[in-house]
């Protein structure tokens, strides 16, 4: 079955759904719904940045700053979600995707407590259960970050 035969799922993809694809659960699930997607092809979903996240309690206090690795890794969570909707798998086997690598990582804006962050992956190739994707995180159409990502999957 390809990417072509996939049917394109319900949107927004919800948590419940999330929670089925991804092994990630609070503090560390970073996606909170998927909006927008093209099977093998690009996604896009949403973490809203509340001042209940517990990494505001050290970073920085009086001067809460959502750091740049937690937004890499809500990318990377996207990514894996891409790949997830995109390929038919047999429910009783969960794959796992790790992240791989990541080049030309940028941060252009600060991320704040009540900022929606907008999470957008492309799937430029994917070759041998490795997949590369470009992605960029947006709070209000801006760009905040950036980077190019590679994530495999793994057997659990």
């Amino acid at each position: 079955m390809s990417a072509q035969d996939i049917v394109r799922p319900d949107l927004p993809v919800d948590l419940r759904r999330i929670f089925e694809m991804l092994p990630h659960r609070y503090p560390f699930l970073l996606v909170d719904r998927v909006t927008d997607f093209e099977p093998g092809k690009r996604l896009t979903a949403l973490k809203n940045v509340t001042f209940n996240e517990p990494f505001f309690q050290g970073h920085f206090p009086g001067n809460p700053v959502m750091p740049g690795v937690l937004i890499l890794e809500a990318l990377a969570q996207a990514s894996g979600l891409l790949v997830q909707l995109s390929v038919p798998h047999n429910p009783d086997i969960k794959p796992l995707y790790y992240l791989v690598k990541i080049d030309k990582a940028r941060f252009t804006r600060i991320v704040r407590p009540g900022d929606q962050l907008v999470l957008e992956v492309e799937q430029r190739r994917m070759v041998m259960r490795m997949g590369q994707f470009q992605c960029q995180a947006k709070v209000d159409g801006e760009v905040v970050a950036s980077a190019e990502m590679l994530c495999a999957e793994r057997a659990p």
